[in-house]
């Protein structure tokens, strides 16, 4: 089947177009700046052929007709009509409530999600922007919803409940969410393929670690606790969010600082984390240039998510009572090899015997790789997030159930 995947921001399109049956992406690009002026790149992927142009593009209805222009271009696109694009699948941030798996685009559906803006103020509404603009430039398309919470919502009620009133868990739905789910589902099921042995019997620490970062506890294969929580603020320190602190420290410093509700949540979210602690940068790469040059700030920034990755890894491990392999992947998970090595160096007592030359040799492009000495207990991987692929294989299962 050949399924569009979307991943639409506030001002921004990205896409990849999978031919399932095949299991390859044909082409992929981004349409960048919308409604602010606009770009657009696209690239061919069986032939190498590019096309980028600088172009206006109003709106994310406009953005889509680009995309679907440029993959039926004779030169460089790869179908011939648009009746070869069978479906679209859409990667949804936060499902809150009521959603708890993928599920097929309805206006009962599109209705629910309008009613998850307040849980994700940031994403909900560009998400809705991109569905819009794909019901308008390809109407009868059948469009699928993936959402990132929906792996989190195997949770149970000790790990999702917080310590607040029980009415307003009932009332507000304030609870544990999660996010990156379609990533740590993705990098779950590639481990317990390596591990060898029924999903049943896995137990699983999942460390998608990025400009967003998150960890998950799997057991049997379903999530059962993960590090970020209403919002994607809480859990460890990320490039410019503050991740978990004393909720009182958040009152503290409105009132130090004279801060309206609003940009006390804009200073968490884009002014902390490697940010705020560095003064430098929200990029690791930034950060590890600073280390290397010396800088004790930065060199905090870093020895600060170390420990705290180490932390949750101890906490889930004892959650689960095992653990037979922790997985790293996302941009730093993936590229920073010093912090995988930090994070896993010191861990005997968990059976962790991490293969440092291993991991130093590691040579792009990356693939799924064992990080871990033959007798250790624990074993470590990197495995290269495709939440892509997820969305593509999801779409395509709903979509194909549509014809029977």
């Amino acid at each position: 089947m050949n399924v569009l995947v979307v991943n639409a921001g506030s001002s921004s399109l990205k896409y990849q177009f999978f031919d399932t049956t095949e299991g390859i992406v044909k082409a992929k690009g981004i349409c960048e700046r919308i409604g602010i002026g606009g770009k657009i790149s696209h690239k061919q992927l069986l032939t190498g052929k590019e096309y980028e142009a600088e172009i206006e593009i109003a709106s994310h209805t406009q953005a889509t007709r680009l995309v679907v222009e440029c993959l039926m271009n004779p030169e460089y696109g790869c179908v011939s009509s648009m009746k070869e694009i069978e479906a679209v699948g859409h990667r949804i941030v936060h499902g809150g409530p009521y959603f708890f798996e993928s599920v097929l685009l309805t206006d009962d559906v599109l209705a629910k999600l309008e009613l998850c803006r307040d849980l994700a103020p940031l994403h909900t509404g560009a998400h809705i922007m991109g569905i819009k603009g794909c019901l308008e430039a390809m109407p009868g398309t059948p469009q699928v919803l993936v959402f990132d919470t929906a792996f989190h919502s195997t949770m149970p009620k000790k790990a999702h409940v917080y310590g607040v009133p029980y009415e307003m868990y009932e009332n507000y739905k304030i609870r544990r969410y999660g996010a990156h789910g379609t990533s740590h589902r993705f990098v779950a099921g590639e481990a317990i393929k390596l591990l060898g042995k029924p999903a049943k019997d896995t137990k699983i620490i999942t460390c998608h670690l990025g400009n967003g970062s998150s960890i998950s506890a799997v057991d049997g294969g379903k999530c059962v606790d993960t590090s970020m929580g209403f919002t994607p603020l809480a859990g460890v320190i990320m490039g410019t969010r503050c991740g978990d602190m004393d909720p009182a420290v958040v009152p503290f410093i409105m009132e130090k600082e004279g801060f309206t509700p609003s940009e006390m949540n804009e200073f968490m979210n884009k002014k902390c984390g490697f940010l705020g602690i560095s003064g430098i940068s929200s990029d690791c790469r930034d950060i590890e240039a600073a280390i290397a040059e010396g800088n004790e700030r930065a060199k905090l920034a870093m020895d600060i998510l170390t420990y705290q990755i180490k932390k949750f890894i101890g906490a889930y491990t004892a959650a689960m009572n095992g653990l037979d392999a922790i997985v790293f992947t996302a941009g730093i998970g993936e590229n920073t090899k010093a912090l995988r090595e930090a994070v896993c160096e010191n861990m005997d007592f968990f059976g962790i015997s991490f293969d440092k030359e291993k991991n130093n040799g590691m040579k792009r492009p990356y693939s799924a790789t064992c990080l871990s000495t033959p007798e250790s207990k624990v074993k470590v991987y990197m495995i290269p997030t495709n939440e892509e692929l997820m969305i593509a294989a999801d779409t395509e299962e709903i979509v194909s159930a549509l014809k029977k």
